[in-house]
């Protein structure tokens, strides 16, 4: 009896050390103030091309890591929307405080494929059945609603919207469609031929980016005719299973984080766009002015970011009231799990850092700068 005893008492000290050293585990590796591990992260990932990262602070290049390697952008590239939304604002072809009823926004809603975005923006309009269109826009930076978005191409039109890649200059930046028609095509090619999961994935892998595209922006536009129904979305949704999910998110636009930091410079100087194009672009950009923390040292700021399953992405703009400027541009792709759960935690910590500690920046110059051996693609 005493030996069953001796082996309980065994058991649950070595259970207890387990969870013990799984909460001290956790609580260390997931930990949210620790920039040097992103910073050792991307040194080490760097020759994989999986990340790429381009830092400028007061005009100098800060770090410049595989700049030029086009990666998935994920939601990032709703800054290029927000862009559009707030020209067309400005020159009067639209009017940003014209109503749109939420349900008219539900037509491009596919439940459990956004995390939730679009009904934490939902949850946070306190029962309002209509908002402005300039509400949208901010539904769709600061909660990332792929809803929001789609409609907002649909509005805006989606030649109006890559007219702006051309406009900022943005060499490498691939073409925008909607999120939901690319989220539509597996289910529509095994409808369309009778296929199984295998045959259409085959098909999907066999497919040109370009016609891809086309026959994403093809479901999109039949949308304004023939909305798809409530069971027509659950079984696009069920369809996505992970490998789906992975030609879905490899074929998001991509673009260089070179690209998009010029393109934070360009919102970040306030000259580039008009004033009147800023009156409508910042309140829908510059979220983080909200938090009057920010507000104490920051003179303007703003950011979006994006993740799929696959791809870890961050752009951000700031000048503070000392007149100091920082622009940032971070993508990341087929990252191991745990390490991109990690960067998801800690990657504000190193912004922070960035924008307010000069040791740090040094630091980041000396490890990830251009003259570093790890930057460039062939």
């Amino acid at each position: 009896m005493k030996k069953v005893l001796w082996i309980i008492v065994a058991v649950l000290f070595i259970v207890v050390l387990i969870i013990g050293f799984g909460t001290w585990f956790i609580k260390k590796e997931f930990k949210e103030d620790d920039p040097e591990f992103v910073l050792q992260l991307i040194k080490e990932q760097a020759d994989s091309k999986n990340v790429a990262l381009s830092i400028v602070h007061n005009g100098k290049q800060l770090a410049d890591v595989n700049s030029d390697q086009p990666l998935p952008l994920a939601s990032t590239m709703k800054i290029i929307v927000a862009i559009e939304y707030a020209q067309q604002a400005a020159e009067g072809t639209i009017d940003p405080e014209e109503k749109v009823s939420l349900q008219e926004l539900e037509k491009y809603y596919i439940s459990k494929t956004d995390g939730g975005a679009h009904q934490a923006w939902i949850d946070s309009l306190n029962s309002l059945e209509q908002v402005p269109i300039s509400e949208v826009a901010n539904g769709m930076i600061a909660f990332s609603s792929n809803a929001n978005t789609d409609f907002l191409i649909n509005l805006l039109g989606v030649d109006h919207i890559n007219d702006v890649l051309i406009q900022t200059e943005l060499s490498a930046h691939e073409p925008i469609y909607s999120i939901g028609g690319g989220m539509f095509i597996p289910l529509t090619i095994m409808e369309e031929g009778n296929l199984s999961k295998k045959e259409a994935l085959k098909v999907l892998e066999d497919m040109s980016l370009d016609d891809y595209r086309a026959r994403a922006n093809e479901i999109f536009k039949n949308w304004n005719e023939k909305p798809p129904t409530s069971e027509e979305k659950k079984e696009s949704a069920s369809a996505l299973d992970m490998k789906f999910q992975k030609i879905w998110s490899d074929r998001l636009p991509r673009a260089t984080t070179s690209d998009y930091v010029s393109l934070m410079e360009k919102l970040n100087s306030k000259q580039y766009f008009s004033k009147e194009t800023h009156t409508f672009l910042d309140p829908v950009m510059e979220g983080l002015m909200q938090n009057p923390q920010n507000r104490e040292w920051l003179k303007h700021a703003g950011q979006k970011g994006g993740s799929t399953a696959f791809v870890l992405t961050k752009a951000m703009y700031a000048e503070d009231k000392k007149g100091n400027r920082t622009e940032f541009a971070f993508f990341a792709n087929d990252l191991g799990t745990i390490e991109q759960m990690q960067l998801t935690k800690k990657l504000n910590s190193f912004q922070l850092e960035i924008l307010t500690n000069p040791s740090f920046r040094s630091k980041v110059e000396k490890i990830l700068g251009t003259s570093n051996s790890v930057n460039q693609t062939e």
